[in-house]
């Protein structure tokens, strides 16, 4: 049996997504026993020139829900980018999770070919949609969601690998 796309895209995107959730509750739960403010947290980065956590979860959730919308041929929903809380980011991540779980096999299978075009930084980028998911979503959804791990655990917050992977 092979591996359709929506396989390899939406239950892949929703375990990346609820394991990012379990990371941040968390960093929630560091913070107010540390008795840190938590926009302390929400605002780390790694680095000076890198996005905030709170900017890496909405890339994380934007992309697999990009993925999604384009892979199925359907409009790709706007989210504002005006979390500031954890339970704010806690609400992006499960909002997302929903439109997930609204597309069916059916709707993204056979989107392999389907043209995806992207504007990123100005510039217009075309895929076919399985290019698309193997070499842009996953990798960025992947990226996103470690690098908000990454950030937490950088500033102490005691989560591991089995975090990130989550139960299977």
């Amino acid at each position: 049996m092979s591996l359709s796309m929506y396989q390899a895209s939406i239950p892949v995107c929703i375990k990346q997504l609820e394991n990012l959730s379990n990371i941040l509750k968390k960093g929630e739960a560091y913070a107010a026993a540390k008795k840190i403010e938590p926009e302390v947290l929400i605002n780390a980065r790694i680095a000076p020139d890198m996005f905030p956590l709170s900017r890496q979860v909405q890339i994380a959730a934007d992309i697999a829900k990009g993925c999604a919308a384009r892979l199925a041929g359907k409009e790709v929903p706007s989210y504002e980018d005006k979390e500031k809380t954890f339970a704010e980011l806690q609400e992006r991540i499960a909002k997302t999770i929903a439109f997930l779980k609204t597309f069916t096999p059916a709707q993204i299978d056979g989107s392999e070919e389907r043209k995806v075009t992207l504007k990123i930084g100005g510039n217009e980028m075309v895929f076919a949609g399985q290019p698309y998911l193997l070499y842009f979503v996953l990798p960025n959804v992947h990226f996103h969601a470690t690098t908000a791990y990454a950030i937490l655990r950088h500033n102490g917050v005691d989560v591991g690998k089995k975090d990130y992977l989550g139960s299977f």
